[in-house]
């Protein structure tokens, strides 16, 4: 095997993918991270911080930069007759090196293994990462007693006053994975004539997206037709299913091997190459009243909340735009941009109670805004009243849009963005400026809140997001009006 170790992330790429472990190790440059890995790493670190919070008496191992270093400190201090805890406490056992969040031995020598991950639940690759590291360090001479997963409670509220005691649930694998040890040993052989041989002829298949997105997938992804089959909405199985047969357009599948409706009018209108807009929507936009409304948030989460009263992962909006169209065709905008310096929900709300008025439709895309106002109304109950009046009046356009119009262009997404061009070929998201999409504007908010960033890069971003958002709304306004034949 290539290397000294395997490491434990590497052990995980080969129980995804054994073509990805072989990359890892032989062709890291092939690799394309996506920002939304790189916000993930930065997530799990702001949880970890809080979990080592909880043991205040732990040691944190260093030497992130020198293994032999690490190995060393983590023997010596667990040679130390006593209760210890750990930080990032390395082992390595036949070639394979781990490094536990937590490691904790108390007064009667019980060990106890935590591992740390900032997602709510247990997933199925979360007892492998701790079979791994019970094997290793069971090898090493450390017997973990139990192990467990901490994660995030997302029932937690933050009280404030920097108390997240109850942030993270702590649960019990160590029955579960007490099955899996004995086949570590086969699979860490397997790994290692992965590694010995030439690279693995590992098809791209749903493999590449489970657990985790691989970032060699555009590597490995072969050059594709114009419409290839991945483009299905829908059912992956069929997909996947094709793709072994070697039909690789959407153009060229049998129209009997699919039995979803709207993967049939994908097929249909891309085979004809040009729109298909059904008049559904035209009958039912007609009928609505006005003043028209077309509204849309912008949110941020936190893993780890900072403002009292919220919880972790609650799309809290900081950020709103409105067109509001008369009968005579006028329009007219509103707008709302949190300061960032006090929390942002009940201005928000009070500034859309004001704005939206209390009569004519309110346009949104998708049922997002929807949970985002039902939130709102939940934390400020003297609002509740007027927030469910005007979840009332929501129209989403999205489902509209699903059941109504299909242009090849759109490549299989309903998406505002996928939308938008094949209607309205001057609008064009990439002509904004630094912020194009959703989370990005979530990123630009943060960055306006760290205390460290100049006034200046605050008031660009602060425009950016202004006309971003009011571009989101725009779109609505064109998307209704191309749905109702009005120009």
């Amino acid at each position: 095997m290539v290397g000294t170790y395997l490491s434990k992330s590497k052990f995980l790429a080969g129980w995804q993918c054994p073509r990805r472990l072989w990359l890892e190790v032989h062709e890291p440059g092939k690799a394309e991270v996506p920002e939304s890995t790189e916000r993930a790493f930065r997530t799990g670190h702001q949880v970890g911080d809080i979990a080592r919070r909880l043991f205040p008496d732990g040691i944190l191992i260093t030497h992130d930069d020198t293994l032999s270093r690490a190995l060393e400190e983590t023997r010596m201090r667990l040679s130390r007759p006593g209760p210890v805890t750990l930080f990032e406490a390395t082992f390595r056992h036949q070639g394979v090196l781990v490094r536990t969040d937590i490691l904790q031995r108390d007064e009667f020598d019980r060990v106890r293994l935590v591992e740390v991950k900032a997602s709510t639940r247990v997933k199925p690759v979360n007892y492998i990462d701790c079979a791994v590291q019970t094997w290793v360090l069971a090898g090493a001479g450390q017997h973990p007693a139990t192990v467990e997963l901490a994660h995030i409670n997302n029932q937690f509220v933050y009280a404030g006053d920097d108390d997240y005691a109850e942030l993270l649930v702590f649960a019990d694998l160590t029955d579960r994975i007490g099955a899996m040890l004995e086949q570590i040993p086969e699979w860490v052989e397997h790994y290692r004539e992965v590694l010995a041989g030439d690279i693995p002829a590992t098809r791209v298949g749903p493999q590449c997206r489970n657990p985790y997105d691989c970032s060699f997938l555009p590597f490995c992804t072969p050059p594709l037709p114009d419409y290839p089959i991945g483009l299905l909405p829908g059912d992956r199985k069929v997909v996947w299913e094709l793709a072994e047969q070697g039909i690789d357009d959407i153009r060229d599948v049998p129209e009997n091997r699919l039995t979803s409706e709207v993967q049939r009018w994908v097929r249909q209108v891309t085979i004809a190459g040009e729109a298909d807009l059904r008049p559904g929507a035209a009958d039912f936009l007609g009928k609505l009243s006005w003043p028209r409304y077309y509204f849309d948030f912008e949110t941020v989460s936190f893993a780890v909340p900072i403002w009292a009263g919220t919880r972790p992962y609650q799309a809290l909006p900081f950020q709103w735009s409105c067109h509001i169209e008369s009968e005579d065709g006028s329009l007219s905008h509103r707008d709302w941009l949190a300061d960032g310096e006090e929390p942002p929900m009940r201005s928000c709300a009070e500034s859309l109670l004001e704005a939206l008025g209390g009569e004519g439709p309110v346009f949104v895309y998708t049922s997002y805004e929807q949970g985002v106002l039902k939130d709102l109304a939940v934390m400020f109950p003297d609002l509740a009243p007027a927030l469910e009046r005007l979840i009332d009046r929501l129209v989403d356009l999205y489902p509209l849009t699903k059941t109504s119009y299909y242009h090849p262009e759109m490549r299989g997404s309903w998406s505002i963005k996928a939308v938008l061009p094949t209607i309205a070929p001057d609008m064009d998201y990439e002509s904004l400026g630094e912020i194009r999409e959703g989370t990005g504007a979530s990123d630009a908010f943060l960055e306006i809140l760290r205390p460290d960033t100049p006034e200046e890069r605050r008031r660009q971003l602060r425009r950016d997001l202004l006309r971003y958002c009011e571009y989101d709304t725009r779109a609505l306004v064109r998307v209704a009006a191309f749905l109702e034949g009005r120009p």
